[in-house]
């Protein structure tokens, strides 16, 4: 009889649900500080989890939700970052399918 896989769940830091790991985009802070999206979910540093989705990732930052999950202070600059970054994954995404 062969044992179920767990899967691992995380919770989004947007709308704040619980879902498996695999079904979010990692947000990273490096050692050096320096804070990026990281669609591998293997890069070395501090780590929290948002949707797939604009609205969530929108929601975090304006909560600043990710400024506490990544403790540290997220820059105007790096905000927009993350948004660009967050639609170019998502047009990817689509265009995969």
């Amino acid at each position: 009889m062969v044992k179920p896989r767990k899967i691992p769940m995380r919770m989004c830091v947007g709308c704040r649900e619980m879902k498996p790991k695999k079904e979010l985009l990692r947000v990273v802070r490096s050692p050096q500080g320096e804070v990026s999206l990281d669609p591998t979910g293997k890069k070395a540093g501090r780590g929290a989890y948002v949707c797939y989705s604009p609205d969530c990732l929108h929601r975090a930052l304006k909560q600043r939700q990710l400024d506490r999950a990544l403790e540290t202070k997220l820059e105007e600059a790096a905000n927009e970052q993350l948004t660009a970054t967050m639609q170019r994954l998502l047009q990817t995404k689509e265009e995969s399918l």
